[in-house]
């Protein structure tokens, strides 16, 4: 099998407009589930992130009243995966030519950086153009923004997607304050956004770009990953 590239964010802090700093880093969910389900499928998996940073942990995915009774198994994986890989790749450095496919996991980081992170929107864009698997799960899509042509033009424009919703944020309390919002964003920059019911798994596939809309969507979209990489579909 071949080798697939999950794109973390790194930050762990999200400035509010009030002035207040919120906590963040990686969901264990959203990076524990499509880890689990490419390499139980035989693929292998690097990580790579800016400047090679390892992000911490979102404490709210631990919390099995918020991420649900599976939490402390994701945690659990999550952690083995990356201590298990050691220092993370630094995306400036990152050769897509490797990889069948590029995943972006959430948590809020990449709403912080990812979003407009130059050498992400490279490997998006070569990935693309070389007809590569682009994944992106809940808050992992604002990275999406991040493929911007010489021309100005968004890479992904016109593309059919899914992304948090601000009704989620909303649920989970972090709309308000919030420097801006992902599905609105998505929608203004040209996406064909659309979701399902709020925390429930929801997927869109368009051609070789796979988004998921929440937490619980990650499982399904690497399932559809997988089954089109080892089917050829």
């Amino acid at each position: 099998m071949g080798k697939i590239l999950i794109v973390m964010s790194a930050a762990d802090a999200w400035e509010r407009t009030d002035g207040s700093t919120y906590p963040t880093g990686y969901w264990a969910e959203e990076l524990a589930a499509p880890h689990e389900k490419f390499t139980e499928a035989g693929f292998t998996v690097d990580f790579a992130s800016p400047g090679g940073v390892l992000q911490p942990l979102d404490r709210h995915s631990a919390d099995p009243e918020v991420a649900g009774p599976d939490s402390a198994h994701h945690v659990e994986h999550a952690e083995r995966a990356l201590r298990e890989f050691g220092p993370l790749l630094e995306l400036d450095r990152v050769d897509v030519a490797g990889y069948a496919a590029v995943v972006l996991p959430g948590g809020h980081g990449p709403v912080v950086d990812l979003y407009r992170d130059p050498d992400l929107g490279r490997v998006l864009t070569e990935a693309d153009a070389a007809g590569k698997v682009v994944g992106a799960v809940c808050h992992g899509p604002a990275g999406l923004l991040s493929a911007v042509r010489a021309d100005g033009t968004w890479v992904f424009a016109g593309r059919r997607m899914t992304a948090f919703t601000t009704e989620e944020e909303e649920l989970f309390g972090t709309s308000e304050n919030a420097p801006w919002l992902l599905d609105s964003t998505l929608r203004e920059k040209g996406a064909l956004h659309s979701h399902g019911p709020a925390y429930q798994p929801y997927t869109v596939r368009d051609g070789n770009l796979f988004t998921g809309q929440n937490p619980a969507s990650s499982g399904p979209m690497a399932d559809e990953i997988v089954t089109h990489l080892t089917s050829g579909e």
